[in-house]
């Protein structure tokens, strides 16, 4: 299970360091694509085939699912580490997600996100005022 918050530098070629409780987790190649609130979503490989076929089942007569599949699978890489740990991220994923220099990679359960440090600070001061509302409209039994 991917979890926790680590931040990274770009460097001038637009690489980041994957953190090392990451790497085993993703493999040595993975899927990195648009994310949704601003984000990139990076999926291990077994993760991506399932989204895959769960998104292929979408009605294809349903104007909005042909449009999220376009959107989702045009922005779509496969990604491998070197042998630092870092990865490229591509011009057209980094202007998506408004990352310039400084990035923060966030675990979520089957998936990473890879967000700009300032736009990471902005969602989560926003999603911090309203977590305690969620939680009990979502009856989550914590």
């Amino acid at each position: 299970m991917l979890m926790g918050q680590f931040q990274h530098s770009l460097d001038s070629k637009g690489r980041m360091i994957i953190p090392s409780k990451f790497r085993e987790l993703l493999g040595d190649s993975f899927v990195l694509t648009k994310g949704l609130d601003g984000c990139l979503f990076v999926y291990p490989k077994e993760e991506w085939v399932l989204l895959e076929q769960e998104l292929k089942s979408l009605p294809f007569t349903q104007k909005d699912a042909r449009a999220f599949i376009r959107f989702f699978f045009a922005g779509a890489v496969e990604a491998e580490m070197d042998k630092q740990g870092r990865i490229l991220i591509p011009p057209h994923l980094r202007e998506h997600a408004n990352i310039d220099k400084e990035v923060v990679i966030i675990g979520v359960s089957n998936r990473a996100e890879i967000w700009s440090l300032e736009q990471w600070n902005s969602y989560s001061k926003d999603a911090a005022v309203s977590y305690e509302d969620i939680a009990e409209k979502l009856d989550l039994g914590l």
